[in-house]
């Protein structure tokens, strides 16, 4: 019997695999089946992490804006700064406070003076 040369669609598929798995260790990045599994479990975890990073960014700037804010006022809060800002109409959102909270602290305590009033 002659000998069938197959195909190289799947070598292509599973170089493709490798080239993804080329620096996870050990088994992972050389045996196939481990390796499509490591592949699918790394894009779990992106997919899962991309809107968890979103979460923290949120938590550390709102953090942040409350260490300023009651460093300025004993009374004053997160909340209380946030929601006479919906009233006011005043559109600043949390990442830039925070940036201003970091960068310039008196500037942040002007606003929330002005705000008071």
């Amino acid at each position: 019997m002659t000998r069938i040369k197959r195909g190289y669609i799947t070598r292509r598929r599973r170089k493709k695999i490798r080239l993804f798995a080329s620096t996870f260790r050990g088994a992972h990045s050389r045996l196939t089946r481990t390796t499509i599994q490591q592949k699918m479990r790394a894009l779990v975890s992106a997919h899962r992490d991309r809107r968890r990073q979103k979460i923290h960014f949120r938590r550390l700037w709102i953090a942040r804006i409350n260490a300023v804010i009651r460093d300025n006022k004993v009374s004053y809060t997160y909340s209380r700064l946030i929601n006479n800002m919906y009233k006011r109409q005043l559109l600043l959102n949390r990442k830039i406070l925070a940036q201003i909270a970091i960068s310039n602290s008196n500037c942040l305590s002007m606003i929330s003076n002005e705000i008071i009033k």
